[in-house]
């Protein structure tokens, strides 16, 4: 009770006390507010220019801004990440990181799953030396004492948090999370898909045949993944199971990481330390993935269509993804070590063929499936 009358009524004093938080739309809590500041905060970065908004623009669903395949950071923003940054909508009811009873390694937050919450994956891009660079987690208290929220802060987490370095940044972390949970814009369900699926509107021919194949597991099979129907409780769909997979994307040379031809991402295997599962990413959800401008961790792809006619021709027409070596052959997955390809996803849909074999959609099919994943896109005005 006592928590509950003071997330209605601190807002309100914050206002009285000098305007340290503006009133926000949607009745945010006082946390949420404060976890709205600091992820629009460019202090809390080396650079003094970037922010959790910099990298997850809300006008690009959350996601990155241009088809950097990493963006920049660092104190000088001119050194590249290793990995494209995700979109972060759609993440509240993803789970800590778990090997189901099959085994299937499931959930967790980043690319390899390395944390297991909100607010713990927004307590790491702070001190990436990648990304906003700060020195430690002193260093970010002491801005965030500094800024204009500094007493709403207090008044939040108490009048001593400042005191408590570890403490003030775990408030910092809980109050990212806390705006990430409520505000709606985070995940607005508001797509012509879930139109569609209230029955206010109708599909496209082109968009009702880019539903079957996406479904149908003898050609796009992408449901096999990026699940597309309501759950047994009614839940809309996540577009992801929140599994892992190796896929074999093409190595980006655009990517400032790959110019050393021994560095390999090893994703989810590197952090387990399990060889089996070298080269496995956590599949993301579809919505808005027609929004992104560039897609797969390492950004390799800049087109959806090209993302998915990957997916098709991968292994009837390697010789269109991958280089050859000196002898002529087409080195697939190079962006994995030779003794590690292995792990690369053969057996299912649209990935079981050989070269010469026709693939799982044609050019037209192609299109529609394309057409199918833009009805994912949010903010569908009828």
């Amino acid at each position: 009770m006592r928590l509950r009358t003071l997330a209605l009524c601190l807002p309100v004093a914050l206002l009285a006390c000098g305007g340290a938080l503006a009133p926000t739309r949607g009745g945010l809590s006082a946390e949420a507010q404060l976890g709205e500041a600091i992820f629009k905060d460019t202090r809390l970065s080396a650079s003094g220019q970037q922010a959790c908004a910099t990298c997850h623009v809300a006008a690009d669903a959350h996601g990155a801004p241009n088809a950097f395949p990493a963006q920049f950071g660092g104190a000088a923003l001119d050194l590249q990440g290793t990995r494209q940054s995700p979109s972060i909508r759609y993440l509240a009811t993803n789970t800590p990181f778990f090997f189901d009873k099959e085994g299937t390694p499931t959930g967790g937050f980043f690319w390899d799953g390395r944390v297991d919450t909100l607010a713990e994956q927004a307590g790491g891009p702070f001190l990436n030396p990648l990304e906003m660079a700060m020195p430690g987690k002193a260093a970010v208290v002491e801005r965030l004492a500094q800024g204009a929220y500094a007493d709403a802060f207090r008044q939040t987490y108490g009048a001593a948090i400042f005191a408590d370095t570890e403490a003030a940044y775990r408030a910092m972390t809980l109050a990212l999370q806390r705006y990430q949970l409520e505000d709606p814009a985070f995940r607005p369900y508001d797509s012509k898909y879930d139109a569609f699926l209230d029955g206010k509107v109708r599909l496209s021919d082109a968009e009702a045949r880019g539903l079957a194949l996406f479904n149908d597991p003898r050609k796009g099979n992408c449901a096999a993944c990026h699940p597309s129907t309501r759950g047994a409780d009614g839940s809309r769909p996540l577009f992801t199971d929140f599994t892992y997979d190796a896929l074999g994307v093409p190595r980006n040379p655009a990517l400032q990481a790959n110019a050393d031809p021994a560095h390999f991402d090893l994703g989810l295997g590197a952090r387990l330390g399990r060889e089996d599962l070298y080269g496995a990413f956590k599949v993301p959800s579809l919505r808005n993935v027609a929004r992104r401008k560039a897609l797969f961790h390492n950004g390799r792809f800049t087109s959806l269509k090209e993302a998915v006619t990957f997916y098709v021709q991968r292994d009837t027409n390697p010789e269109k993804w991958y280089p050859r070596d000196a002898d002529g052959n087409v080195v697939k997955f190079d962006d994995l070590p030779p003794a590690f390809r292995r792990n690369v996803n053969v057996t299912e849909a649209p990935y079981d063929r050989t070269p010469g074999q026709a693939p799982a959609l044609d050019e037209a099919e192609i299109d529609d499936l394309v057409a199918f994943l833009q009805t994912l896109n949010d903010g569908f005005q009828p």
